[in-house]
Order: structure tokens, then sequence, then C-alpha cells
């Protein structure tokens, strides 16, 4: 079952995010937390000065709402995803996964020129069904019972797209776990024509 979805973050949520990076302690860092360690200290205190004075959530929020947005039961958890339509008639459906650490943020600029390319100087017949899925434990997508990796992560997609969507046949791409995704995709699902990837792993 699809059914629609809209991100709306609570205000009293979004207070304790706020709240946490604010009052961390900062203290209990290295002092000489070059990047050696990690993150560098001054950087991530650079980023955290920003998130609590200057990011501001609800416009990002509300570009992510800008594209329709779903949830689908697939298997045993629910799975969010962005589904644009392209405007040709025969649209080519294109699901893009994302990786770690990341989400469907990532692809948020790039949607409309693959769905709607008349509208960028392209031609209609180009379009893409564009189809980003946050993955399992990420973004609004439930976290399975048992960690899962890739090839688990194909499965659901595939799912997704077969089952819940009613494609018979669609395009794969991805970078980072998204290439691992799509690979599996590629190699073990027919349904997945073929694929695109960032990254050589499995």
């Amino acid at each position: 079952m699809v059914k629609p979805f809209k991100v709306n973050i609570s205000d009293q949520i979004i207070k304790d995010i706020y709240d946490k990076v604010k009052k961390y302690p900062w203290h209990e860092m290295p002092n000489d937390g070059g990047w050696e360690y990690g993150t560098n200290l001054d950087y991530m205190k650079e980023i955290s000065k920003y998130w609590v004075s200057k990011f501001d959530w609800r416009k990002h929020e509300g570009e992510i709402n800008k594209f329709p947005n779903f949830i689908a039961k697939v298997d045993d958890i629910d799975i969010h995803f962005i589904h644009e339509k392209g405007s040709g008639n025969g649209a080519i459906p294109l699901l893009i996964s994302h990786g770690w650490p990341g989400s469907i943020v990532e692809f948020l600029h790039i949607i409309d020129p693959l769905a709607h390319p008349e509208k960028h100087n392209g031609n209609i017949d180009d379009s893409f069904d564009v189809i980003v899925p946050s993955l399992p434990g990420f973004g609004f997508s439930d976290r399975p019972l048992r960690p899962i990796g890739p090839r688990k992560m194909a499965k659901y997609f595939d799912l997704l797209m077969t089952d819940s969507l009613g494609y018979s046949n669609y395009l794969a791409q991805g970078g980072d776990w998204g290439g691992a995704i799509s690979s599996w995709l590629g190699f073990e699902h027919p349904a997945c024509q073929a694929i695109h990837i960032n990254i050589l792993t499995m």
C-alpha cells in the first residue's frame, strides 16, 4: 500500500536538537583535535554554530515537500520515497539511491531536470519517472529489526518498484551504498534493465 507523506517535523523536536547541539560538551574532545582523530574540532564548532544560528530547517523541509512524497509498506518495513513522474508519455522509471551518510536531499536539484527536461532546455522525450527512496533506517524510512546490507536493500527497492509502483522494468543509479544497491539490483533483479554507478563495490 502506498500513501502520501509530508515532511513536518514538530517545533519541539527541532528545539530539542538545537538544545543538544548548543549544550554539547566540547571539553570532552582532545585539545589538539586536528584531523587526526576524525573531523577537525574547530570545524565542528563552526558547523554547530551555523546549525543553531543560521540553518533554516523549515526552508529545507519545504524544498523536500515540493515533490510528491510517499510511504509504501515493502515486505515488513515502511519505505519513504519521492516519486516525480516525468512529462513525456514514454518516461523511463529511474530509481536513484543515496549513500551513507546521506539522504534524498542529495538529489533534490536533479529531480526536476530529469523528470521535466523540457523546462531545462531539454527534450520532453528524454524524461524519467524519478523515484528517490530513503534507505531503510535512513531519513523517513523505517529501520529493519536487524542490520542489513545493500543486497537486502536492493530486494526492498525492487519490490518497491515492481510490487508497490507497478513498474515492469526500470533503471537504477547510485553512489556509495547506493552504488552497491544498484549493483545488486542489476545482478539479481531482472526488472532492473540497466544501472549507472559512481562506485565499484558489492
